[in-house]
């Protein structure tokens, strides 16, 4: 289900948590991939018959469209992932009137940071308690 929705500080807080066990499915199915890919080749060196071949390609298959499929159920959240191996999400917010990501690193308990639509992890700001308050 496609959904848009801008997040606070404390509604993206509060979704961090599933956030990041569904981040953490992406991470774990990325190995079920190269694991998959790595038999696959194998297969392919051992000059294997064709139905070895063709189950593991199969397996392959199946394992890529989880993969992506762990990637839709994260993003379906309103949640952008820009980096799976950097480990960056971003939650659209609004600062003022100008369109701003909360952003998110593996590692981190809490949204702590924010950064511009062009710019990206290298323009992180934190996020202060002034009047410059993020919506």
């Amino acid at each position: 289900m496609l959904l848009f929705k801008y997040f606070t500080v404390q509604t993206a807080n509060e979704a961090l948590p599933s956030v990041i066990q569904k981040y953490e499915n992406i991470k774990k199915q990325k190995n079920e991939v190269i694991k998959a890919e790595q038999q696959l080749q194998v297969a392919l060196s051992d000059n294997n018959a064709f139905e070895q071949y063709v189950t593991l390609k199969q397996k392959l298959n199946e394992e890529l469209s989880k993969f992506y499929t762990t990637i839709q159920e994260l993003e379906d959240t309103g949640v952008v992932m820009k980096g799976l191996d950097q480990g960056l999400l971003d939650f659209p917010s609004k600062r003022f009137d100008q369109e701003v990501w909360l952003c998110w690193k593996e590692g981190e308990t809490e949204i702590k940071f924010w950064h511009e639509k062009d710019s990206g992890f290298n323009g992180r700001k934190p996020i202060s308690v002034d009047a410059e308050s993020l919506i």
